[in-house]
């Protein structure tokens, strides 16, 4: 599980983010949240996205797949959006089979939204930003009430 980088998007710095951590990812020079987004294999998916501090958004794409390149910076946007509070996680299929294979994914791209390893949401093919958000946001809300609930 080699650390991602990612560049502050209010300070501009390049940060060095895990992709297991206890809590969630702030930037060494401003200190505000960072985006958390990492890559997950079949051997640290459970640790990367399952057993994460916040909602994890699961982003199963190919590298062949033109809809997944299409996706996959509106997926980082919403991520941004939500820095702090959720935590996008890229599995390459192609990479990952045996993780594929778990959630019976047909098509790609397909987005799960977990939370503590419950999935709240799910969702094949690609969307607009407008129609990702509200997906998400709906999402986030169901595993908001179910926390709630515990």
């Amino acid at each position: 599980m080699e650390p991602t980088t990612i560049k502050c998007p209010h300070c501009g710095k390049t940060n060095r983010v895990p992709a297991v951590a206890g809590g969630t990812p702030s930037c060494g020079h401003c200190h505000r949240p960072l985006p958390w987004i990492v890559s997950a294999r079949d051997d640290d998916f459970a640790a990367v996205a399952e057993q994460a501090s916040v909602p994890v958004l699961v982003d199963l794409w190919a590298s062949w797949c033109g809809p997944c390149a299409m996706v996959s910076p509106a997926l980082e946007q919403l991520t941004a959006e939500r820095a702090g509070r959720l935590k996008l996680v890229k599995v390459d299929v192609d990479v990952a089979p045996r993780t594929a294979e778990r959630f019976a994914v047909g098509a790609v791209p397909t987005l799960l939204v977990l939370n503590h390893g419950d999935g709240l949401a799910r969702h094949a093919g690609a969307l607009p930003v407008p129609e990702l958000r509200r997906w998400l946001d709906g999402a986030l809300a169901v595993g908001t009430d179910n926390e709630a609930a515990r």
